[in-house]
């Protein structure tokens, strides 16, 4: 048994893993994680054989998962998660491969093997990531944008009267603040994958992850596969296959 720990900028999410089987675990906001916070999060668990972490978060944050890891489980064999070069036929297009986030990598690569043909990967996360990759598992490269929350975030910081808002509207023109702003920011997420999608081919595999994927995705002229757990899947994958 692995247990798969996915630290992103807002949340840490993990899940069991048995083989590229998973079993998803409740996330946690980085704001509430702690040692006891931790404990109580994975003191049911069986001791696991292997750890997988992936981190984009603050490195005070991944000492303390590191920590506590070692601590409850000294014998576990732990793997930290890299952006590679190449890896399961995948070929990163960055000239220098570990620059790349390492969020994205393990999305693509976990894309490439359940599709094995062209795709689109977005995750919809505190920033907007979107990476397409060609058949012949060539990354042919990215675009990163504020996420949803980040722009609203932007707006109530950077002007006088605009508040933070986190309610949905329905979609279309607004006619108050708070719809408009919700509505505003959705399109602009929208058009940002959609204009990524423009010069691509029509047979391409969308695939939308993270916390507003579901949200996104069905304001999309294209359908998509959405898929919460792409990451954790890229670290089964890895612990899976080794070389």
């Amino acid at each position: 048994m692995n247990l798969l720990i996915d630290m992103g900028n807002t949340r840490l999410k993990w899940a069991i893993g048995n083989g590229l089987d998973i079993s998803v675990g409740l996330p946690v906001c980085n704001a509430d994680i702690d040692r006891d916070s931790l404990f109580q999060l994975w003191q049911a668990i069986d001791p696991p054989n292997q750890l997988a972490i992936s981190c984009v978060s603050a490195n005070q944050l991944f000492g303390l998962v590191l920590s506590v890891a070692k601590e409850f489980w000294p014998t576990a064999n732990i793997v930290i998660a890299k952006s590679e070069a190449n890896r399961f036929g995948l070929i990163n297009s960055y000239q220098n491969p570990e620059k790349l986030g390492v969020d994205r990598w393990l999305g693509m690569i976990a894309s490439y093997h359940r599709h094995q043909e062209a795709f689109c990967v977005v995750d919809c996360g505190t920033a907007i990531t979107v990476d397409v990759v060609d058949n012949f598992g060539k990354h042919l490269g990215g675009l990163i944008s504020p996420g949803l929350t980040l722009m609203k975030e932007s707006l109530a910081k950077g002007t006088e009267n605009l508040s933070l808002s986190q309610a949905s509207h329905p979609f279309g023109l607004a006619n108050f603040t708070d719809a408009a702003i919700h509505n505003g920011t959705l399109s602009a997420a929208c058009g940002l994958i959609e204009l990524a999608l423009k010069n691509q081919p029509d047979n391409l595999q969308l695939l939308l992850t993270g916390g507003d994927a579901e949200t996104i995705a069905a304001h999309l002229s294209k359908s998509a596969i959405v898929d919460p757990d792409l990451v954790l899947r890229g670290l089964a994958l890895m612990l899976f296959e080794q070389p």
